[in-house]
């Protein structure tokens, strides 16, 4: 992956050959940082400025992410299975979470549907680029670190990564 530098001058104390001090540029190597709005990923295209969501925001956009559209009713419905929550509090939460511009809504009839704004995938690739700045061997690499990955797991990734690389081979064949 590239990472981009730029060199700064920035003013260092430096003696002068007259004993005094003063001030001279001097090349400083430095990363671009990433608020300036920098992207270092492959895709090169601008990182959505959406929220973080709540864990418990996150479990509602899970619920969208599986069963797709879905009214507060089935919302509240999947959440019960795991929590007790109140039906109000699952109402009001996808309303602050459609203010914060992760779910949209339609209606039909009398009922809200919310739909998340952002797939599973657009989500990773914010967090990849949010916390990792684009660098998925840096992702990967702190996942393996933990040790939370088992050994099966990790034959699925390879033969995955495996098939990623086959598939962009042939790509690349029959473009040529």
């Amino acid at each position: 992956m590239t990472r981009f530098f730029v060199f700064l001058f920035l003013p260092v104390p430096q003696p002068h050959q007259d004993g005094n001090w003063g001030l001279t540029r001097e090349p400083v190597l430095a990363l671009i940082p990433k608020e300036l709005g920098f992207n270092l990923s492959l895709e090169k295209r601008p990182v959505k400025q959406t929220p973080t969501p709540t864990p418990r925001e996150l479990e509602i956009l899970k619920v969208l992410w599986e069963h797709g559209p879905s009214s507060v009713r089935r919302v509240h419905r999947s959440l019960m299975r795991f929590e007790d929550l109140a039906y109000n509090t699952v109402q009001t939460l996808l309303r602050i979470m459609e203010d914060k511009g992760l779910v949209t809504h339609h209606v039909e009839g009398r009922t809200f549907v919310y739909t998340p704004r952002y797939s599973r995938d657009e989500s990773a690739v914010r967090f990849l680029d949010r916390v990792f700045d684009g660098a998925a061997d840096q992702l990967v690499l702190s996942l393996l670190r933990s040790e939370r990955i088992p050994p099966q797991e990790l034959e699925r990734l390879q033969a995955m990564i495996e098939e990623a690389r086959r598939r962009k081979a042939l790509g690349k064949t029959n473009r040529g």
